[in-house]
């Protein structure tokens, strides 16, 4: 059990690190140019994911998002009590990650956001990108559990892109992205809705798994 959270702990703060650090590189050394520090930013957090479920999810399944912890309450695959662990793990993890990457680049450590990410946009983003996580998963786990890795780290890259909000999907990287004044950050004003749509688009989702992954009849 010790072994599973401190999994969790190390994924989500590694996460963090590499969504902040590749933000605050990518910034430096694109002259301006935001597409492609976007780009950069997005790879970086792929790559990381690939490694992270491919290292840890034998250990503790790899959820580093307490969106994908409930969900997995709701399939039964995880007990309500090692759940809240869980997410404790996920959350203080986060917070670790967000504060070496501010380390690595010499910033101080404790900081707030300034940027402002508001709008129905925004929180309809939020949404389809959790969404489309847990279908990602979810189909994974019953059709081909072998994809987990390289296709959430697929998804999460492409979602950068295609979402408005540069998919967060995630409470945990949500609030520790307003920890950190930087070209991830999130302004601590606009986390809640953030929060708020994430939650609404893993209820849609549960829904749509129970129907499309269901098991079938024999």
């Amino acid at each position: 059990m010790t072994r599973s959270y401190l999994a969790e702990f190390i994924g989500t703060a590694l996460l963090l690190a590499t969504v902040v650090g590749s933000g605050i590189m990518a910034e430096d050394l694109a002259g301006g140019i935001t597409g492609l520090a976007l780009l950069a930013n997005a790879i970086a957090t792929g790559a990381v994911l690939f490694v992270l479920i491919t290292i840890l999810g034998p250990v503790s399944g790899a959820h580093f998002n307490p969106i994908v912890t409930l969900s997995m309450i709701f399939a039964r695959r995880i007990t309500s009590s090692k759940a809240v662990l869980y997410v404790v793990s996920q959350l203080a993890g986060a917070v670790v990650g967000v504060w070496l990457a501010h380390l690595m680049f010499d910033q101080g450590v404790f900081q707030l956001s300034q940027k402002t990410r508001w709008g129905s946009g925004q929180w309809i983003s939020e949404a389809i990108a959790v969404f489309g996580l847990l279908l990602t998963i979810f189909g994974c786990i019953r059709y081909n559990s072998g994809a987990v890795a390289p296709a959430v780290a697929m998804y999460i890259t492409s979602a950068y892109w295609f979402t408005a909000s540069t998919s967060f999907a995630n409470p945990a990287v949500t609030l520790a992205r307003s920890l950190t004044n930087t070209f991830a950050g999130i302004a601590p004003g606009s986390v809640a809705p953030f929060i708020a749509a994430q939650f609404i688009g893993t209820l849609i989702a549960t829904i749509a798994i129970s129907v499309l992954f269901a098991e079938e009849e024999r």
